[in-house]
Parts: C-alpha cells; structure tokens; sequence
C-alpha cells in the first residue's frame, strides 16, 4: 500500500504540474522528504499524509478511492508492455526503470521459475496455493480462467491469485517462454 501511496502523490502532484518544492512549500515539509515520500523510502505520519493531500487540492476519498489493502479480495491484473511506468531515482543516470506490478501481498515465499511451452502443450485447468506473476519472454500465450481467456504477447505480464483455476496455452508454432514467480504466503 505504501508504493501505491507513494505513487499516488507523484502522478497528482505531476498531473497538476506541481514541483516537488512548491508542494513541499504547500504541505510544510522540506523538498527531501517529499521526494523520499514519491520514491517509496519513508513513510509519512498520517498528518503529514494529510497535509500532503490537501497540498495537492485532492478530496481524501478520492485520493484513497481504489488503493488496495489486504482485506480487499485480490484482482487479475493485467499489464501490456506499453503501460508499464517508467520512472526514475535520483542520482541513477543512465538507469531506466519501468514499474510493472505494485500489489501488497502478505509476507510469502517467492519462487523463480522459467517456464517453456511447446506448441501443442496442454494440461487442464489448475490451481495454486500462491499469487502468480507471469512475464512473457518469447512468444504469445493464451492465459484460461474458467471461460474467460487473454492473450499475452512478449513483453506482457500478469498478476493473479493462482487459486482461480487457470492454464496456459501457447499460440505460436514454437516454443514460448515466460518467466514465472509464485508468491507463497506463510500461514500465520
């Protein structure tokens, strides 16, 4: 929830075409924590939030509108190559971020797997005991939940709750590879 809160505060603060110093100067707080606040290496004291938002002219409803929790059920999400974030860290020149996924999730165990496909690979629809991340590397990928199915191509990704039955299915006449992370959470 912070990096979205963080996040949050740097596109109003872009939108309104606000510097970091005048919206510091609004809120009564120094340049620095405002810019430690965008980039997701502090957070702020719920009056120091508040002021920040009042800073920016924002209804605080509308600020937090749509902001996840955990107590939220968790969504698909889908993200195409071309809505990847691109955003940059101070004093990192020459380094070209792109935030794809920010999603709280519970703390968990994470497993890193390359996954391949041949062209005419099945398996029936499954389901897992973890969120999964799916970043397509080669190839184009039919991605089944239930009824509903989405096509992923190289560059795209997805996040979702692996406890929706789901299976991938290659479109392509060869291999297709993406790269898998599986977020196991651990039981309280």
């Amino acid at each position: 929830m912070l990096i979205q809160i963080s996040n949050r505060i740097k596109e109003r603060r872009r939108e309104k075409n606000i510097t970091v110093q005048e919206l510091a100067t609004r809120a009564k707080v120094s340049k620095g924590l405002i810019s430690q606040i965008e980039n997701s290496r502090t957070i702020p004291s719920l009056i120091v939030l508040i002021d920040i938002i009042k800073a920016l002219e924002i209804d605080l409803n509308i600020f937090f509108k749509d902001i996840q929790s955990g107590a939220n059920p968790f969504p698909l999400i889908i993200r195409k190559q071309e809505e990847y974030e691109h955003f940059e860290k101070e004093h990192a020149e020459g380094f070209h971020y792109q935030r794809i996924f920010t999603q709280s999730i519970k703390k968990s165990t994470v497993d890193i797997v390359l996954l391949e496909l041949d062209p005419n690979a099945y398996r029936p629809q499954v389901e897992t005991e973890a969120f999964e991340y799916k970043y397509i590397l080669e190839g184009s990928i039919a991605y089944i939940f239930g009824e509903k199915t989405y096509t992923l191509n190289k560059g795209d990704s997805m996040l979702f709750d692996g406890r929706m039955p789901h299976t991938p299915k290659n479109l392509g006449k060869t291999k297709a590879i993406m790269l898998v992370i599986y977020f196991f959470e651990k039981e309280e």
